[in-house]
């Protein structure tokens, strides 16, 4: 929970930039947060939302850091070139977009990073906001050994077959009976992208194949609502729910 630790403990972290090897065997980076000490810490996979490999995303990283997870958040745009978030993700809009099995292929390997450190204690969680948190969703049914999963808003997990692209060539709610762990849904009930009917069709899916699940579902909120430096930010429903998130993981990786 948020502002729940004990004044008088240690309290270290360590993040950085590192380089592992990814999909394809492309050595791409990675911003790797980690707490001081000798654990065992879970480890949670933070991927990228569109608005790219961001100062966000690795603000991200450093607060579920402090609470106890090492946390890895691939530079899943890594092959459309570097220069600042918003230049490379207007890159990647350009062409269409990252394929699904690039960022599939990072995730596996950032997870497996994950799982091999000394300090591990062999629980890992998935989540990414936006089309992260479709990317999340996708994770959760395709990769092996993910404990819990948190899809924050992910828009296109429920989508029409007109919608799909070389790069998103399936609908990831085509492949929820394939999920075996547990997911966290959060939405916004004023979003555009998943709509109130889209998060209606998920529910519905997940509740007939018998999956664990939890969804929260925020008025007054639309997408976006935990980016405190837009003007689509919602301090009470974005707590609320980062809190939701913190008791899911530790629940099932802790």
């Amino acid at each position: 929970m948020w502002n729940s630790f004990n004044t008088g403990a240690y309290d270290g972290m360590i993040a950085e930039t590192i380089r592992i090897k990814g999909y394809n065997d492309d050595y791409i980076q990675a911003y790797y947060s980690r707490p001081i000490g000798d654990g065992p810490f879970p480890g949670i996979l933070l991927i990228p939302h569109m608005p790219g490999w961001d100062e966000y995303c690795k603000e991200a990283a450093r607060r579920f850091t402090q609470h106890g997870y090492s946390v890895i958040c691939p530079n899943i745009y890594e092959r459309f070139g570097h220069g600042t978030p918003v230049e490379v993700a207007n890159k990647a809009r350009s062409e269409g977009g990252v394929y699904d099995e690039s960022v599939m292929g990072d995730s596996d390997a950032s997870l497996a990073f994950l799982r091999n450190q000394a300090n591990a204690n062999g629980k890992v969680g998935v989540i990414g906001m936006c089309s992260g948190g479709r990317h999340t969703f996708l994770a959760a049914c395709t990769l092996d050994n993910i404990d819990a999963a948190v899809d924050c808003w992910g828009g296109g997990v429920v989508c029409k077959e007109e919608d799909l692209t070389p790069q998103r060539p399936v609908a990831p709610v085509s492949l929820a009976e394939k999920l075996d762990c547990p997911l966290l849904g959060i939405f916004g009930n004023e979003d555009f992208s998943p709509t109130k009917e889209d998060v209606d069709i998920l529910e519905n899916t997940l509740k007939e194949l018998g999956k664990e699940y939890e969804f929260y579902r925020y008025d007054g909120a639309g997408h976006g609502f935990w980016y405190y430096d837009k003007p689509m930010y919602r301090q009470e429903q974005a707590m609320d729910s980062w809190n939701k998130c913190i008791e899911f993981f530790d629940k099932h990786l802790k």
